[in-house]
């Protein structure tokens, strides 16, 4: 049995380790096929793209000729290799981990990057090329390439470069004023793309780059116009990420039972799956790291992972979160309270933006698509619609959008607060805490704006604080989108005793509070009806409350 290849993102490291590997190398031979030789390919963090790439370099190493057997002889494309396999010096350069604490901090790690991938490929390929280390990044590369020119005539290089955007979200994230001193006309960085270009009039002859967002490349497209941007073409919708299929191949050499894989699959399903990247494309895609992580768990203790997001994984897209706030006041809010609530947004995605200008709304959607906080779900008037893709992207976005409401009110839900809810759900089947919680938001935020108070806004505060009760497997007709009840929350372990509760949300303005009764007894109805669903009926345990808020006052009743 192969092992899981949980974090190992070396090719080499990974076949030679018998690690099992979900073979991507048909489209090796997709992207030699194509007539560009420059490509850029953006996918959200943890896909697989420092493995892609690693893959890439193996295969076009010329070094690598007399291990191709071995590395890829039981893959796609070692049956069917292409006339260009292990023909090239390799230089591949790797922009993450840099120090973006100032400008002069990012210069210097970047030069620092670049020397160092020049000096791994001076010593692989036995060259005769001195680094001045007093020369700055774009000086040495233009250097190394008149070098290689004379003395590799004819022999020809490709470039790789992975996290080409790591650097360049940190510090548009933190420090947006050095992030345009560094791209602009004579910025360090755009000048280094501007020799990269350059290069490929004579010795560079085809680029591959991976990142996440398209965030530099407007800056750049003067000193570097000359890739062609394949995230949204439907023939690589597949290129990175688990389609269901390669995940049960996966499963099956893990000797998971297919008993065990009808168990499994609808909770990684709806926490992992949902990606789409294109418009046309037919097939929905499983983030791979987060698969890995769930199955190195349950391969480990025949048992699903208390913790269904990977740690590594969430404090990554958290940080990114700072980006969002490029796009200020009531846009940013709208978009997020769209997203979070279920509905989906229809819009144009962006390929290029321009920092130098503040993001507009769909500047944002379009960033969020980049990110993986959203995804395309299907279309309308030719234009996608953009919904967020599972489970673990809503609970991530619910903790952005309460980091919002703790600026808006001056509150934050405590652990403390969380292990009181729960508790009194778990317990004695009682909302009081939670409405409590949910009352200080809204009083907080009427002092400023209550005008935007409706239903639909009450029950997104809701739903954001329930999402981090962990004990609770949370529904809502938000995110199943047809006739069910506002909040579901039902305990993932039955066999404890637990308490549900199941909540149907109406609101009143302030001067309607004469038909409170009136809205009670229409959610009572309600709250019965759904009782009688088959999927509702099997739950035991179950309180039943109606939650009417008038304005920032909320009323509960039980149901019997």
């Amino acid at each position: 049995m192969k092992k899981l290849p949980y974090g190992i993102s070396n090719y080499e490291e990974l076949v030679k380790d018998n690690y099992y590997y979900v073979d991507k190398t048909k489209y090796i031979e997709k992207l030699e096929n194509l007539p560009e030789k420059r490509i850029m390919f953006l996918r959200p963090r943890k896909f697989g793209k420092t493995l892609f790439t690693s893959t890439l370099e193996n295969y076009y190493d010329l070094k690598k000729a007399n291990k191709f057997e071995e590395l890829y002889g039981d893959t796609y494309i070692g049956k069917n290799p292409t006339k260009l396999r292990n023909s090239y010096y390799i230089l591949k350069f790797n922009f993450s981990g840099i120090d973006t604490t100032d400008e002069e901090a990012t210069i210097r790690g970047f030069k620092n990057e670049v020397a160092s991938s020049i000096k791994m490929f001076v010593e692989k390929y036995g060259l005769d090329f001195y680094i001045n280390m007093q020369d700055e990044a774009e000086n040495i590369l233009d250097n190394l390439i008149k070098a290689f020119n004379i003395q590799k005539e004819e022999q020809k290089i490709y470039v790789i470069i992975d996290e080409y955007d790591h650097f360049a979200n940190e510090l548009l994230g933190f420090h947006t004023e050095e992030f345009k001193s560094l791209v602009s006309k004579n910025g360090k960085v755009r000048k280094w793309y501007e020799i990269l270009k350059k290069g490929t009039e004579s010795v560079i002859d085809r680029i591959f780059i991976t990142g996440v967002a398209p965030i530099t490349l407007d800056s750049l497209t003067s000193g570097f116009n000359i890739s062609l941007d394949m995230t949204q073409d439907r023939e690589f919708n597949e290129m990175m990420g688990f389609t269901e299929i390669e995940l049960r191949k996966l499963m099956d050499e893990q000797n998971i039972s297919k008993e065990k894989q009808e168990e499994i699959i609808p909770v990684m399903r709806e926490n992992y799956d949902g990606y789409r990247f294109s418009i046309h494309a037919k097939e929905k895609i499983y983030n791979s790291n987060m698969c890995l992580y769930f199955l190195n768990n349950y391969v480990r203790f025949s048992e699903m992972p208390d913790q269904l997001i990977d740690m590594n994984i969430a404090s990554d897209y958290n940080k990114l979160g700072k980006m969002l706030d490029l796009c200020k006041g009531k846009e940013r809010e709208k978009v997020i309270e769209k997203t979070v609530s279920g509905e989906g947004i229809v819009s144009d995605i962006r390929q290029k933006f321009n920092p130098a200008i503040e993001f507009t709304e769909i500047d944002l959607v379009s960033m969020l698509f980049y990110l993986g906080y959203l995804t395309i779900a299907g279309e309308e008037f030719e234009k996608p619609e953009l919904k967020i893709p599972n489970r673990v992207m809503k609970e991530i976005y619910s903790e952005y959008f309460l980091e919002i409401l703790k600026k808006e009110t001056d509150f934050e839900v405590s652990e403390s607060n969380y292990n009181e809810i729960t508790r009194e759900i778990a317990l004695e089947g009682k909302i009081d805490k939670i409405i409590e919680i949910l009352q200080t938001y809204l009083k907080n935020l009427s002092n400023r704006d209550y005008m935007k108070f409706d239903e639909k806004y009450i029950k997104l505060i809701f739903f954001c604080i329930a999402m981090n009760l962990k004990i609770f497997r949370l529904k809502s007709e938000m995110e199943v989108q047809r006739k069910y009840p506002d909040i579901l929350l039902i305990p993932k372990d039955r066999t404890k005793g637990y308490k549900g509760v199941m909540i149907e949300f109406k609101y009143l303005k302030k001067d309607e509070v004469g038909k409170l009764k009136e809205k009670q007894e229409e959610a009572k109805k309600q709250i019965e009806e759904y009782g009688e669903f088959e999927e509702i009926k099997e739950l035991e345990n179950i309180y039943k409350y109606t939650v009417v808020a008038v304005n920032d006052e909320i009323y509960i009743e039980k149901v019997n």
